[in-house]
């Protein structure tokens, strides 16, 4: 009897060590029922499968480094690894036939900052034009905020660079997005999305393209909420010098900036050298209803500038790759239906060191 009862206690520790293994396998994260990272090594990323990324040998870290306002925002992103990827290899996600399907959807529908007229999209923002450039790169902080959107509809913010040449088109963004069809849930994500040769490209990695760098910090994760700190993005999209590659970057003040992955040059036909536009938008898409998401916090901006959506601290890479303050630039500003959505600086700073935007959506936004 006491054998018998050794026995089971010991196949029970089996079963409980074997079902712990399968808990916390070390090489695959699952945020959600449609969300799964693999930690893959880095030389065998799917990316490198490109046909135009045959022979490209990957960048470890970019040559320079990010010059940050002398003054320090009270603003400040603050990590939270949801995961952790073992040395020498980084988490790519893994492209289930539903997540490519819906990610091809939106896609589609996804704006395009050289695109004068969008059926069902709006936006809130500002840029830089052609004449002012060529450009390599910008940085910005974005706060970030959770939305009540419905399956049919996305609401994002996002730094861009791109060029536009004719019926052809290159640009890169990244910033956060709240699309419970593509990401499986309500959250707020952050996201990548590019479009390059031949109109190729997609969101994040369901495409080869960006070359992830971070074994911690994929392109796109829920946003943690940071400890007694304002929730916002400070990122890049800049241009290394010495690659012409264009990088992703999370900025950080008091850490080491994470570099998250990279775009390679060898991806456009048009910024593979640089940029003729770069700019800041809070973008929505509307239900095929035409009902209109919230933007930003879902609010009107006030001059009370707490209590709205805003971007702050928008720094621009110019031809000679200085990092220019914003409102040294002439700036286009960019709000196509006031009826629903705002934008706004503050009285007492220049419209690029701060300005708010954002809406509550609705029915009457127009087409």
């Amino acid at each position: 009897m006491k054998f018998f009862c050794k026995l089971i206690t010991i196949i029970f520790t089996v079963c409980v060590v074997q079902c712990r293994e399968i808990i916390r396998n070390p090489n695959s994260f699952k945020v959600n029922e449609k969300i799964i990272y693999d930690c893959v090594d880095i030389y065998k990323q799917p990316s490198l499968s490109h046909p135009l990324l045959q022979n490209h040998k990957i960048q470890l870290k970019p040559s320079f480094s990010i010059s940050k306002p002398k003054h320090k925002t009270k603003s400040k992103i603050q990590s939270k690894k949801i995961f952790e990827c073992s040395d020498g290899t980084v988490p790519i996600l893994n492209n289930t036939n539903e997540y490519v399907t819906n990610a091809q959807h939106w896609a589609k529908k996804h704006f395009s900052p050289f695109t004068s007229d969008s059926h069902g999209t709006h936006i809130a923002g500002v840029r830089a034009l052609p004449y002012q450039g060529p450009y390599h790169g910008v940085t910005a902080l974005l706060s970030v905020h959770d939305l009540n959107i419905s399956v049919d509809q996305a609401s994002y913010a996002n730094i861009y660079i791109g060029s536009g040449v004719s019926n052809k088109v290159n640009f890169l963004q990244t910033g956060w997005m709240v699309n419970p069809s593509l990401f499986g849930d309500g959250r707020t994500w952050s996201y990548g999305f590019w479009k390059g040769v031949n109109g190729t490209g997609c969101y994040n990695t369901i495409c080869p393209g960006f070359i992830q760098v971070s074994r911690t910090d994929p392109l796109s994760i829920p946003i943690p909420y940071p400890h007694k700190r304002d929730r916002a993005l400070y990122i890049s999209i800049l241009q290394d010098k010495k690659s012409g590659n264009w990088w992703a970057i999370h900025v950080n003040y008091h850490l080491p900036d994470l570099n998250i992955g990279y775009w390679p040059k060898e991806l456009f036909d048009l910024i593979g050298t640089n940029a003729d536009m770069v700019g800041v938008l809070g973008t929505v898409q509307a239900s095929p209803s035409g009902k209109s998401p919230p933007m930003g916090n879902g609010h009107l901006p006030t001059k009370h500038f707490k209590e709205s959506a805003r971007i702050e601290n928008v720094i621009i890479i110019d031809s000679k790759y200085k990092s220019i303050a914003s409102r040294k630039y002439k700036l286009e500003k960019l709000l196509d239906s006031n009826k629903c959505y705002g934008l706004r600086g503050r009285e007492d700073l220049p419209l690029l060191d701060m300005f708010t935007y954002g809406g509550p959506g609705g029915d009457s936004c127009g087409i």
